[in-house]
């Protein structure tokens, strides 16, 4: 199903140029460690989330890249653009070979049913 997103066309002109430069530093600093690394989780200080996440990448023996943006007291308008940006409402955002798994639950049904290693292997998706 697709995301429900509103449309370009329903976006006033100077909205979109505003919403298109929205922390767009923090997006490319994603996509690019995305573009350079096969497992990237995106997380941020006090959640215990990404935590668990990297903890079980930790113990799985999978490498990994970090990127933490602030906690619940600092920086919520640059996790709020990548939010906006991936679609996904919550940390830590884990990418594989370039896709969004989701977080730290769905990280861990996927180790649980034996479909991370298949995705680790998988040609990495088009940028």
């Amino acid at each position: 199903m697709p995301r429900n997103l509103l449309p370009e066309d329903q976006l006033h002109p100077a909205l979109r140029d505003e919403l298109g430069r929205f922390h767009a530093d923090v997006i490319d600093e994603v996509k690019s460690a995305i573009a350079r690394h096969p497992v990237v989780v995106v997380g941020m200080k006090q959640n215990p989330f990404p935590r668990r996440a990297r903890r079980l990448l930790d113990r799985i023996g999978t490498q990994y890249t970090y990127l933490e943006y602030g906690s619940y007291l600092s920086q919520w308008k640059r996790r709020l653009a990548l939010k906006m940006w991936s679609g996904w409402p919550t940390f830590p955002m884990i990418f594989v070979n370039g896709v969004l798994i989701g977080g730290a639950a769905d990280l861990e049904r996927l180790v649980e049913h034996g479909q991370f290693v298949a995705l680790l292997a998988a040609p990495r998706a088009p940028a």
